[in-house]
Formats: structure tokens, C-alpha cells, sequence
């Protein structure tokens, strides 16, 4: 039997995640469901070293659970 994700107690609060090809995002998740396909808002790609990241806006994003590798709450 599969688990849905616990992740209600993280809703409307900031998370980073962890996507394959080496990239990040963070921002306030609006959502989620049973294939954690998430719904982010106020959403920014985080490129660069972590001394000095650059931050790209993307706003209202929807990610797709298969190229999540991590989530952080932040």
C-alpha cells in the first residue's frame, strides 16, 4: 500500500527543493498531491555558489513529483 505525503504541515510555509539536473528552488507551498506534484508561490530558482546565489523569479509554479530529490523546510 502507498503512503500518501505528509506535507499538510508545511503548507503556506517556505520550503527548498532539491530538483534532478542539479537545480533548486524555493518558496511558500500552496499545494500538493498524491504524486507530490507540488504547487509553489512566490517561487525563485536559486543559481550560483551559496556564498553569493542568484535568484531568478518564477512565481506560481507547479513541479512534478518524479524530479523532486529533496524537500526542505527553510
Amino acid at each position: 500500500m502507498v503512503a500518501v505525503p505528509e506535507l499538510k504541515q508545511y503548507l503556506n510555509n517556505q520550503i527548498k527543493v532539491e530538483l534532478n539536473g542539479n537545480r533548486v528552488v524555493q518558496g511558500k507551498l500552496a499545494g500538493y498531491d498524491f504524486f507530490l506534484n507540488l504547487t509553489m508561490s512566490d517561487c525563485v530558482e536559486v543559481k550560483g555558489p551559496k556564498t553569493n546565489p542568484e535568484y531568478i523569479q518564477l512565481g506560481q509554479s507547479v513541479i512534478r513529483g518524479n524530479s523532486i530529490i529533496n524537500i526542505e523546510l527553510i
